[in-house]
C-alpha cells in the first residue's frame, strides 16, 4: 500500500512548486508532477477502491491512471497546491467509478437505479453501483445550490479524507469543513430518501 501522504514533505512542496507553474502554462511540469504524487494517487484510489465490493473490475493502478489521464486534460484549473491537484483527483476518480456504476446498472438493468441506504457498507456489487449513481445524482443537483459543500462531499465520501485534510484541500477553515460536512450530509440524506424526510 502507498505511504500516507503526510509522510512526504519534500515532494508535496515539489509537486505544489511544479503545479504553480503549470497554472501559467507551463505544460511540461504538470506532467512531472505524476512521479512526486503516483504513491499518494494509489493511496487515494485505493481508499476508493475499499468502498467498492470484490469483484469489482477496475485495479487500483487502472483507476489512478484513468484519473491523472482526465487531470492531464484540465487546461482550465488555476492549481494552488497538491492538496488542491488531490481534491481534484478525488472528484476524477469519483466521476470513473461512477460512469462504470452507470454502465453496470444499464448493462444489468436497463439504466433503472433503486435508492437504498446511504449508510451500507456491506452491499452486494450491483446494489454499491446503485448507491454511488444515487449519491452522485444528489451530488450534482448540490453543486448546482452550494458547489463548495459538493466538494466537501467529494473529499469525505469519495475521497475518504480527513475533515483536517478536506479543510486544506479546498483552502477553507476546519470548522467550516466540519460545518459543511454535517449540512451537506444533511442535506444529500434528504435527496436520497424524500420519502423518509417528509
Amino acid at each position: 500500500m502507498a505511504a500516507s501522504p503526510r509522510r512526504m514533505p519534500h515532494s508535496q512542496s515539489a509537486a505544489t512548486d511544479l503545479l504553480l507553474k503549470a497554472s501559467t502554462g507551463d505544460a511540461p511540469a504538470l506532467a512531472n508532477v505524476f512521479p512526486l504524487v503516483y504513491d499518494e494517487l494509489c493511496f487515494l484510489a485505493h481508499r476508493y477502491l475499499q468502498k467498492e465490493s470484490q469483484g469489482h473490475t477496475l485495479t487500483t493502478a487502472e483507476l489512478v491512471h484513468e484519473a491523472y489521464i482526465r487531470l492531464i486534460d484540465q487546461t482550465r484549473v488555476q492549481w494552488s497546491s497538491r492538496a488542491h491537484f488531490m481534491a481534484i483527483a478525488a472528484t476524477a476518480m469519483r466521476r470513473i467509478l461512477v460512469d462504470h456504476a452507470r454502465t453496470r446498472l444499464s448493462l444489468k438493468r436497463g439504466g433503472a437505479a433503486i435508492r437504498i441506504p446511504i449508510d451500507l457498507v456491506d452491499l452486494p456489487l450491483d446494489e454499491r453501483a446503485d448507491l454511488l449513481v444515487a449519491v452522485d445524482d444528489a451530488l450534482r443537483k448540490l453543486e448546482q445550490l452550494d458547489d463548495r459543500r459538493a466538494q466537501v462531499v467529494e473529499c469525505r465520501f469519495f475521497g475518504g479524507m480527513t475533515e483536517q485534510e478536506t479543510a486544506e484541500a479546498l483552502g477553507i477553515g476546519l470548522r467550516t469543513a466540519k460545518r459543511d460536512w454535517a449540512k451537506a450530509k444533511s442535506w444529500l440524506y434528504q435527496e436520497i430518501y424524500p420519502e423518509l424526510s417528509a
